[in-house]
């Protein structure tokens, strides 16, 4: 990966889950430090380190809108 970010932070909706442990393994291979969380809580916690110079990404699932 090129220029792979510090952190992913991976929002999942209205609560918290985990990728699979396959995505978890790549992750770690690549040296990402990830968190997952809900969705909101990530897009703050996104949001607190793009302020701090943190280099990171966000991957959000949105919830669906019948839930």
């Amino acid at each position: 990966m090129e220029n792979p970010p510090e952190v992913l932070v991976i929002g999942t909706g209205r609560t918290t889950a985990f990728p699979a442990p396959g995505i978890i393994t790549m992750l770690e291979e690549a040296h990402i430090g990830f968190e997952c969380m809900d969705s909101r809580a990530a897009a703050r916690t996104y949001n607190i380190l793009v302020n701090e110079g943190r280099d990171v990404s966000a991957a959000m699932l949105l919830p669906n809108a019948r839930d």
